[in-house]
């Protein structure tokens, strides 16, 4: 049994050997972790086997010979005569079809005794044959070569006769670089999910292959999405959601016997893009949403989509729809079990948490044990369990952060007892509404008198809303970047800080900031002081130095430039290395001031890095930007270059507002010396191909 690699375990580690197990499991359930070319696996029940149970399994008497001795390495004869394997079979699901209708699987023979693990693949065709792959057997063990190291060693039957596509057959290579450090971080931190395994309650064989054939269907989204978002995001993760979908719905119609197609509606159906995928696969459904999206347009017809303020309240029941379901669907979270029960007894419901609202405003966390996403699903599960749903709780398989999903496809108590049930309900949600510490959230919301309740009324009647508190969001969506905010008022606070930087160099007894052009960059033939360099600077690296600067690409004029760098003395004078925490700078401004600011997404700093050709923040810091620097800046490297239309289009804050004005000449900055520099932005449009889908 030739050894090919093996890994030692960190020193002290406690969690050995149940965290082997651990981490042995993680491989064996859920490979797609580690091989990305796999979308999952079906395991079958495990079951202890002999040997005679083993020469069964195997069929070939001379591969039995060979994987018996292969496994029994090192055992003694007492642990031979009982049972010493677990065996299970599992069956590759790979994300992309490469092998036809045969089937990939492996057989699993774990020894507790002996602490290892053997895996036999093995290859079986539409007809059922099967046929065992010698070549690729392989073994984990863990091995405890005193009483404190322990190691992890992989060895292979034959390593000669390996073969290897990558899928279901992995290089050895790969598991010996990939597959066992992972094993061993595993063991080692042996923690436990909060939540449940992926996919957890579909066939994953049936989503594999419905999601690639959405995604092949739909991809060609990505290249025409007309909204800021993220395409790629936000069309495969919609295309995921419609997978588990439609899945889950055609496992439910074969278990019902039932032939039409689930009806539903999309509460907060944002961009429209989940409902119109499950509308083209046969699903007759809408979406509503307080705002309009531009690609609302370019689904077509077929695809219904409303633009309605909805307010939990009998205007928004719907008792002919099969499914409810809120995707992202914020402040109509909690609401949503709520208005499927109320809908009809047999209305159903998917939720997909993520932005934490309770019934009439923000979501107050009430434990410090849990994380604050496994409280809020929680939560969630318990107005599900309230409202006399039997929840199910799964993770799917998109790419967020927040994929925890909550299903109510059955209720607990009998249709008899809905008056009962629904007087529970009613004293739940007034209860949450009026608890002690709960505010209603209303700075940011508005009540138009057309979307009150659908049908143009504002809760005009006693009970006709069901959460006094609870208000949509306003129709047109609040910018809250401080790109809104009035310009003389951005323009008084990166003064006020800028003054408040340039003025401590100044009183720091060295030096005045008013030492602007002691120096800089010259176009003359000035002398240096002796101390100093003049190089000559070329117009890449003068390119790059404007960057620096002002962030954005330059396009200069020919002409030679000289680069005159003061002294260490004058250095500190020129550029002052001065800085202000944020929280030093939120108190050189009134508290009106940090009011407004408050309302914006990330406030203060927020505003500051807007103005990224004044400042530099960084660590929770503000600088004055050093334009000596000759690497960008994290942040200025992240930020997107912009066309040459964009050039000259905003005036130079420092030619405006420095004391010794902008050291560059205006024809070598990005930004207008003066309203007579100012151009006209010439940038292009961004073109919108309306392809029909």
């Amino acid at each position: 049994m030739p050894k090919l690699f093996d890994i030692k375990f960190p020193g002290g580690c406690k969690s050995l050997p149940d965290g082997f197990w651990s981490a042995v499991d993680v491989w064996i359930k859920k490979p797609h972790v580690v091989n990305k070319r796999l979308c999952g696996v079906k395991e079958t029940d495990s079951k202890d086997v002999d040997q005679d149970d083993l020469r069964l399994l195997l069929h070939d008497p001379e591969l039995f010979t060979d994987a018996l001795l292969f496994m029994i390495t090192g055992a003694s004869a007492a642990h031979e005569a009982d049972k010493p394997w677990s065996s299970s079979v599992r069956t590759f699901i790979p994300k992309v079809n490469c092998y036809g209708t045969n089937l990939h699987k492996e057989i699993i023979l774990k020894d507790f005794g002996r602490q290892r693990v053997t895996f036999i693949p093995f290859e079986e065709d539409a007809e059922g044959k099967a046929s065992l792959r010698k070549g690729n057997i392989y073994q984990i063990q863990l091995c405890n070569q005193d009483c404190e190291e322990w190691s992890l060693e992989l060895c292979a039957l034959s390593v000669d006769s390996w073969f290897s596509d990558g899928v279901a057959y992995p290089k050895l290579p790969w598991l010996s670089s990939d597959l066992l450090p992972k094993l061993v971080r595993w063991a080692t931190e042996c923690r436990s999910s909060e939540f449940r395994s992926t996919l957890s309650l579909l066939p994953v064989e049936k989503y594999s292959l419905m999601y690639q054939q959405l995604k092949d269907k739909y991809k060609a989204m990505v290249k025409v999405w007309p909204e800021v978002t993220d395409p790629e995001k936000f069309v495969y993760e919609d295309v995921a959601i419609a997978t588990y979908l439609l899945v889950l719905w055609a496992e439910e119609r074969a278990e019902k016997g039932l032939t039409a197609r689930q009806s539903f509606v999309d509460l907060g159906c944002g961009n429209g893009l989940l409902v119109h995928i499950l509308t083209n696969e046969g699903h007759p459904g809408r979406g509503i949403d307080v705002r309009r999206r531009k690609i609302w347009d370019m689904y077509g017809p077929q695809t219904l989509l409303e633009e309605k303020a909805i307010t939990p309240s009998e205007s928004f029941l719907f008792p002919g729809t099969d499914w409810l379901i809120g995707n992202h669907s914020d402040e109509l979270t909690p609401w949503i079990p709520v208005i499927a029960a109320r809908s009809s007894y047999s209305c159903r419901y998917f939720v997909l948490p993520c932005c934490f609202f309770d019934f009439c405003g923000k979501y107050q966390r009430r434990q410090c044990k849990k994380s604050q996403y496994k409280e809020y699903i929680d939560f969630i599960a318990e107005v599900s369990q309230v409202c006399g749903f039997n929840t199910d709780e799964d993770c799917l398989r998109i790419p967020s952060t927040k994929r925890v999903c909550l299903l109510g496809k059955s209720r607990n108590y009998q249709l008899s007892d809905e008056p009962e049930v629904e007087q529970q309900r009613a004293h739940y949600i007034h209860s949450r509404c009026t608890a002690p510490g709960v505010t209603v959230q209303r700075s940011d919301v508005s009540n138009d008198e057309d979307c009150c309740n659908g049908d143009g009324s504002c809760n005009g009647t006693p009970g006709s809303s069901w959460g006094a508190g609870f208000q949509p969001r306003d129709r047109v969506e609040a910018v809250r970047n401080c790109a809104a905010l009035p310009r003389d008022f951005v323009d008084g606070v990166v003064l006020r800080v800028a003054n408040a930087l340039l003025g401590m160099t100044a009183g720091d007894g060295e030096g005045s900031c008013r030492d602007w052009n002691q120096g800089g960059v010259t176009t003359t033939n000035h002398q240096p002081p002796t101390s100093s360099v003049t190089p000559t600077l070329c117009m890449s690296s003068f390119s790059t130095f404007m960057n620096l600067l002002c962030g954005l690409p330059l396009f200069l004029l020919p002409g030679q430039l000289h680069v005159h760098y003061p002294s260490s003395a004058h250095q500190d004078k020129y550029y002052p290395k001065s800085s202000l925490s944020v929280s030093e700078v939120a108190g050189l401004l009134g508290q009106e001031t940090l009011r407004l600011l408050k309302k914006e997404c990330g406030g203060l700093q927020t505003l500051l890095r807007n103005n990224h050709q004044v400042f530099r923040v960084e660590g929770g810091r503000v600088y004055i930007r050093d334009w000596r620097e000759k690497m960008p800046f994290r942040a200025d490297v992240k930020r997107k270059p912009v066309t040459p239309g964009a050039l000259k289009t905003r005036l130079c804050w420092f030619h405006a507002h420095h004391p010794q004005g902008c050291p560059l000449q205006a024809e070598s900055c990005a930004f207008a010396h003066g309203a007579h520099d100012l151009r006209p932005s010439t940038r292009p449009l961004k073109k919108i191909k309306n392809e029909a889908f």
